[in-house]
């Protein structure tokens, strides 16, 4: 069983205020993720798999402070362009929760690029990218293509 002080304190105390304790899925997921480990987590809706998948990954940039780099850590990507936005929902929500109270950890952005994002706002990560971003297959391929 895998308890929530692995995390940093502020990521740990955030998932117990907000959810208690964590699911059976969350536990065996996390402590595999922490190993390194590729990981299937195939369980019921409702059962806390996003947090599951990113939690770790939000910790890690947690983790990071002031010295969190503007530039893109960790990719998602998501086959269907309306799943895009609500994984960028349930990322930015807890987030913003989880650094609300501590003005020293870091402000982490999350934003979508997919065939849909204005040339402004594409212009805006350019400057200043994202540090969770989520896109389509076919966006990253444009990403990973472009000279940009």
């Amino acid at each position: 069983m895998m308890s929530l002080d692995s995390f940093h304190p502020a990521v740990g105390r955030w998932f117990a205020a907000r959810f208690g304790r964590p699911t059976a899925a969350q536990q065996e997921g996390w402590r595999r993720i922490r190993e390194g480990g590729h990981v299937l987590i195939a369980a019921p809706t409702g059962t806390g798999k996003t947090l599951a998948a990113f939690l770790w990954a939000i910790d890690g940039l947690i983790r990071q402070g002031p010295h969190l780099p503007d530039e893109t850590r960790v990719l998602y990507v998501s086959p269907l362009r309306a799943l895009s936005h609500d994984i960028q929902r349930n990322l930015a929500g807890p987030l913003a929760e989880i650094v609300a109270d501590d003005p020293f950890l870091p402000a982490v952005r999350v934003l979508v690029r997919t065939g849909d994002t204005p040339a402004s706002e594409r212009a805006r990560m350019a400057r200043k990218p994202p540090h969770i971003l989520v896109t389509t297959p076919e966006s990253l391929y444009i990403l990973l293509t472009s000279e940009g």
